[in-house]
């Protein structure tokens, strides 16, 4: 068996392929990506990428069909990974999450790939006041990322593609402890707040609700997704109807594991819009092995101890490169990437 995953080398990307390797072990695993964030780890340990048997460095416009000879599954997680940097860089956004990823697709089938993962997103729901989101439900994308994400996974349904399974996991919004990890992910960002300065600031009013998953939970519905048989085309909400929160509910969560943490909302902020439940039971019935496993507890408990095994101490993270936007407008200004988000081979 031989699996390419694309974007490897981002905050899910290693986790990933810790989770393939041990659950494939003789197979050939590829990962492929432009290196933006290979910089950005946290882990004192080896590099993740020595887990596979090859690396190739490259953006996924440009992707050339060689790289998917002889491969039976690719998992496409390359993307502009979140709002703030989907609103700095639209245009770009597109060319990546939408262009880059049917370029990739159409590829992957005339090289007979059998599986196809898109790592879609359940921010497609933007703004939802009613009951949990189903996927046959109408969408609202707020934001160049969900549309980006949206509109992929129209085109893929569409798309003659032949024999290849294709499966685009919306996934809840990601969380946990990772070997590059994300600080600019809601409980991410909390538990970070509250270990550095001992305050959790909510920016809302507390009450949007957000569906959360854990990075490891996310790679097995990966696994999933990459070997199951059944319907060709899919769309299916990844996570699970326990992991349903409110912003509120969240932070008071990561206060209760850090006592003497204060909680700061801000109940004068205007809604915001970004507020949907999502119903899992699709995903439940299709993959009972492989809903999520780890709970919300757990999950605060990992990044503390994570971020504190790290040392971490920075008061001023959130203008760090554990944000992504903040990692990005550094290589900019630094000369090594230009406005595409290509890099300037001789800056």
């Amino acid at each position: 068996m031989r699996i390419l995953v694309v974007g490897n080398m981002g905050y899910l990307g290693p986790v990933v392929v810790r989770h393939l390797r041990k659950r494939f072990p003789t197979a050939v695993l590829v990962g492929y990506d432009s290196g933006l964030f290979g910089q950005c780890l946290t882990t004192a340990g080896p590099l993740p990428e020595i887990a596979l048997d090859a690396q190739y460095f490259g953006d996924v416009r440009d992707i050339a069909p060689h790289v998917m000879n002889d491969t039976d599954a690719i998992v496409q997680l390359a993307a502009i990974s979140n709002d703030p940097m989907g609103s700095r860089f639209e245009e770009v956004t597109d060319q990546i999450n939408r262009g880059g990823s049917l370029r990739l697709a159409r590829m992957a089938a005339d090289a007979g790939v059998r599986h196809f993962a898109f790592a879609s997103s359940c921010s497609v729901y933007g703004a939802s006041d009613g009951l949990p989101r189903r996927e046959g439900d109408p969408v609202e994308p707020l934001t160049a990322y969900a549309r980006s994400k949206i509109d992929t996974e129209r085109a893929l349904m569409q798309m003659d593609l032949g024999e290849m399974t294709v499966t685009c996991l919306r996934f809840a919004t990601a969380c946990g402890f990772s070997d590059r990890l994300r600080l600019d992910l809601v409980i991410n960002d909390f538990v970070a707040g509250a270990l550095t300065s001992g305050k959790i600031t909510v920016l809302s009013d507390g009450t949007p609700w957000r569906p959360l998953i854990h990075v490891r939970d996310m790679a097995r519905a990966i696994e999933w997704a990459i070997t199951r048989a059944g319907e060709r085309r899919l769309v299916v909400n990844a996570g699970s109807d326990a992991w349903n929160y409110t912003v509120r509910d969240l932070a008071e969560a990561v206060a209760q594991h850090l006592p003497g943490t204060t909680v700061s909302i801000n109940t004068d902020a205007p809604p915001d819009r970004r507020s949907y439940r999502v119903d899992f039971s699709l995903f439940r019935s299709l993959a009972p092995d492989f809903v999520p496993r780890v709970s919300l507890s757990e999950t605060i408990a990992e990044l503390i101890a994570g971020l504190r095994d790290l040392g971490f101490s920075d008061t001023d993270f959130r203008h760090s490169s554990l944000i992504r936007l903040h990692a990005l407008r550094h290589m900019l200004d630094a000369g090594y990437l230009g406005q595409d988000l290509r890099w300037v081979r001789n800056p």
